[in-house]
């Protein structure tokens, strides 16, 4: 069984890190701060982890605000380096012999979070460290709530900065709604302060960068289908592959739901000119199985069609009514009078996000948005 995600924070993170931490000060009580991290460790999960390592520091640092971000700056190991392809060479949960670098900065920039609110520029100065070894992206968000006003012109600035970290911190701090973040709910409800961002990190020259674009953007699309769907449509115009990739990995959503105005954006407002059929086999399948899906297009079309085929299945829920839930299948180019045979293996095992129900499964086949055909399985328990 592969070791618990969490244990990436546990007595030797904290030994590690509290060897460098009284390199930079010989008062640091590095026994205090070991056992406060590691008492009670074993219960908690990986971010109460992070907020008990944050706690730890508050009771050991020195209490000067500006003098504690100095000792941390100080023990930080090299930033992360970044490859050819612009993604980031991290350690993979290793000690970096050079001082802290990874999941121990997480609670460390909880830490700045806390106590850098009456002091938020210097506190972005050590998010700005932080992030070249870790991220700043969960740590900088109470400033954004709090402080937007100081935030946005330094995430602005970043935007241009030589380190890659930190021009990702720019997009992905600000995300309205990041996982494992604090929800940033004045975001959700008008997302432009982060659009002049957007706009001039899209065409990063680090993947790593525009693939935080491409998914702060499908955050805006939760809320705005329709300024995403604008955006699309105007950035697309003259755009490279990197661009092209980037704006369809932030439409993916959209284009799953069948977003008329997103579609038309990608040139697949039209339907499917042609017949479809689905089947499915078995008819009857146990929760922990898989069912087959066979798909059939027919194009009467006198032109190639582009299309997008995906599937919306109808899961039961407790209380015996049904929700759609959309799975990707494929996008393809189907020529004048050809017949298309499309397969895909769907599995009915459990998720720790999906929990299965018994009853009659109805599943749509959907082009370009639409469904163009239906069939249905029976799930038992």
């Amino acid at each position: 069984m592969a070791e618990p995600f969490k244990n990436l924070i546990n007595p030797a993170t904290a030994r590690h890190a509290a060897l460098h931490l009284r390199r930079h000060w010989r008062g640091f009580d590095a026994p205090r701060f070991e056992a406060l991290v590691s008492e009670g460790l074993d219960a908690l999960e990986f971010k109460a982890r992070a907020l008990r390592w944050a706690d730890a520091l508050q009771a050991t640092l020195p209490d000067d605000f500006d003098r504690a971000c100095g000792l941390i700056e100080a023990a930080l190991a090299p930033p992360l380096a970044i490859d050819a392809d612009g993604e980031p060479v991290g350690l993979q949960g290793a000690l970096h012999p050079e001082g802290i670098a990874g999941w121990a900065l997480w609670g460390t920039g909880e830490w700045v979070a806390r106590q850098g609110q009456a002091q938020p520029e210097r506190a972005l100065q050590c998010l700005h460290a932080i992030t070249q070894r870790f991220t700043g992206e969960f740590a900088i968000r109470p400033f954004i709530h709090q402080q937007p006003e100081a935030v946005w012109p330094v995430l602005q600035r970043w935007t241009r900065d030589p380190s890659a970290h930190v021009r990702r911190l720019a997009s992905e701090g600000s995300r309205p709604r990041l996982p494992w973040g604090l929800r940033l709910q004045a975001l959700v409800i008008d997302p432009s302060p982060t659009l002049p961002l957007l706009r001039a990190l899209q065409d990063d020259p680090s993947a790593y960068v525009r693939r935080s674009v491409a998914n702060h953007l499908n955050d805006i699309a939760k809320d705005h289908p329709g300024l995403v769907a604008e955006w699309v449509r105007e950035h697309r115009a003259r755009a490279g592959a990197q661009r092209e990739a980037l704006l369809r990995h932030a439409s993916r959503g959209l284009i799953k739901a069948g977003h008329a105005p997103t579609l038309a954006a990608w040139g697949l407002s039209q339907g499917l000119q042609g017949e479809a059929t689905l089947a499915i086999a078995p008819a009857r399948v146990a929760v922990g199985g898989a069912v087959a899906l066979q798909a059939t297009l027919r194009s009467n079309a006198r032109a190639p069609q582009t299309l997008v085929v995906d599937y919306a299945v109808h899961h039961v829920k407790a209380n015996g009514a049904s929700a759609p839930k959309v799975f990707k299948g494929w996008k393809l180019e189907l020529a004048p009078g050809e017949v298309r045979a499309l397969q895909k293996s769907h599995s009915l095992r459990e998720v720790t996000t999906r929990r299965l129900y018994p009853g009659r499964h109805a599943v749509d086949l959907l082009v370009n948005g639409v469904a163009v055909a239906s069939a249905a399985f029976e799930l038992t328990a």
